[in-house]
């Protein structure tokens, strides 16, 4: 199920993650990176505050994708030579929802994408030679799937900043 896509505010958001250069589809990666990240979070006693995410730093879907496999944190620190230390900039966000399989995450920012472009939305985004760089593009995960098996019941937030 998708939401109707909207635009937010968010505040500036401190974040630790593990970035990692991937192909798609990265599915292997997500299962080796996330319980690492967690595990040097809880190593370090550092609590989210708030749920974890996929940031896209830079998107080339044929080649290479550069993503942050993090969480945010309730104030600035220090990472470490594996684990990055980062910001997520304010600012205003395109949002949609998705509540199912994570399967179906290209087609809802399909979705995302294809409404800012009906209604004239420049994302935070350059276009470079290692592709599309962007501001703040993230994949939220807001239901655990430990503590939910059921893929339809999961709900992932899909943000991009749009352009000042």
């Amino acid at each position: 199920m998708l939401s109707k896509p909207t635009i937010i505010e968010r505040p500036a958001q401190p974040y630790l993650a593990i970035r990692e250069k991937v192909t798609m589809p990265f599915n292997a990666v997500v299962d080796r990176v996330f319980p690492e990240f967690f595990g040097w979070m809880g190593q370090h006693g550092i609590p989210f505050s708030d749920a974890p995410f996929i940031k896209y730093n830079c998107i080339d879907m044929a080649r290479e994708l550069e993503l942050e496999f993090g969480a945010p944190v309730a104030e600035p620190m220090q990472g470490d030579s594996r684990v990055v230390a980062g910001t997520i900039p304010a600012g205003r966000y395109g949002l949609i929802t998705w509540q199912g399989g994570y399967d179906k995450l290209v087609a809802a920012n399909g979705a995302l994408i294809d409404w800012a472009r009906e209604q004239g939305i420049r994302w935070d985004m350059e276009a470079t030679p290692e592709g599309d760089r962007f501001a703040g593009r993230l994949e939220i995960y807001r239901t655990d799937p430990a503590a939910e098996p059921d893929p339809s019941k999961w709900v992932t937030d899909i943000l991009i900043k749009i352009a000042d």
